[in-house]
């Protein structure tokens, strides 16, 4: 299943090695503009490299032919995985004579790499990279754990993310599909009836996950993968009765889920996905009264093995620099209201924050 890559056929022929390349698209991004990128490996190997149709012809000395022939494959296999080629990867190749590539490494080789250097996540227009502490550990538990959660403020990269580890997934053929899924509830207001179908009432509460999705896909590539159902984006209510398969799942703004829709949520995993629930527990928009599956979540599956709570705080924060100082002025103001109510004899109750920075991992 997902995307396998073949690595071209090399033939030698007399004075000359051949490459068929049977994807005319990923050539022509192999050759780089004006043929750039042969010129470089031309260049640096002594080499002559001549196209014919869907062939590429490597003529020269028998250990240049060799060299070339071998970066040339290694990034070939490189578009086919949905990697970028250019120049800095042409000279890579060319200084450390890469091995041809195979499929995207599992999630425990990748947590492997991530414990041997940085973290990266490449997806086919950008790569991401966690930019704090936290985040790192986030991801970390996203490929260790079938099941984690993330918990803190906004603009912590929670959702962010989870979706460029699930795109991740995707291109290098772990997962067959994405499924993101968020509570449809107004923020605060009450919007009324809103016009249109199905898709355009509930897709003003999914565009965030848009959004997301628009920064690690290239337009039609995402429109494709959306026709085809392998990306999937649907409120939470749609997913009752399905069992979700060799799928990587995000539940966004799961403070806004009821326990039983929470519950519901979770029993949907099947065999061979991932699942992710994100959230922030000082912004429920249920109705008064109504207790959050998020908070429920975290009390219920503490200490279930195979589980990661990962939790943020404002310091996280990667969005503009005043967020964070607005997050740490309402956090101020909830230390002062629990400190009044104290004081009055009442207890305060629970504190909101009480334990975004202890991480747990069961």
């Amino acid at each position: 299943m997902g995307l396998t890559p073949t690595s071209p056929a090399a033939t030698p022929n007399t004075g000359e090695t051949l490459l068929e390349l049977p994807d005319n698209r990923l050539l022509i991004d192999l050759c780089g503009p004006h043929d750039r990128h042969l010129a470089r490996i031309e260049q640096a190997l002594g080499v002559h490299i001549l196209r014919r149709g869907n062939l590429l012809a490597v003529v020269g000395p028998a250990e240049a032919q060799a060299e070339a022939a071998q970066v040339l494959r290694a990034l070939y296999a490189r578009l086919e995985q949905g990697k970028p080629v250019g120049l800095p990867e042409v000279e890579a190749a060319l200084r450390m004579g890469v091995e041809p590539d195979v499929p995207g490494p599992t999630p425990a080789e990748q947590l492997e790499m991530f414990a041997a250097g940085p973290i990266e996540l490449r997806t086919r227009k950008k790569t991401v990279e966690p930019r704090t502490e936290a985040q790192k550990d986030y991801v970390r538990n996203l490929f260790a754990h079938e099941l984690a959660f993330g918990i803190g403020p906004a603009g912590t990269g929670k959702t962010y993310l989870a979706v460029a580890v699930g795109v991740t997934l995707l291109i290098g053929g772990h997962v067959d599909k994405i499924i993101l899924s968020r509570p449809a509830v107004e923020a605060g207001e009450r919007l009324g009836f809103l016009p249109g179908d199905m898709k355009e009432k509930v897709d003003p509460y999914m565009q965030p996950l848009y959004d997301a999705l628009n920064d690690f896909l290239p337009a039609k590539q995402m429109q494709k993968l959306m026709e085809e159902k392998r990306i999937e984006i649907a409120p939470l209510a749609f997913m009752r009765g399905r069992t979700l398969s060799n799928a990587f799942v995000v539940l966004d703004e799961a403070q806004n889920a009821t326990t039983m829709q929470m519950k519901m949520f979770l029993t949907r995993l099947g065999e061979g996905s991932r699942m992710v629930v994100t959230g922030d527990r000082t912004q429920v928009d249920l109705p008064r009264g109504v207790a959050s599956g998020l908070t429920d979540a975290e009390r219920i599956l503490d200490g279930v093995p195979g589980i990661s709570f990962s939790y943020f705080t404002a310091s996280d924060v990667v969005r503009h620099k005043l967020v964070a100082r607005i997050i740490q002025a309402w956090d101020r103001e909830d230390e002062a209201t629990q400190a009044r109510a104290a004081a009055a004899g009442d207890g305060g109750g629970p504190p909101m924050r009480d334990n975004w920075r202890r991480g747990r991992d069961v």
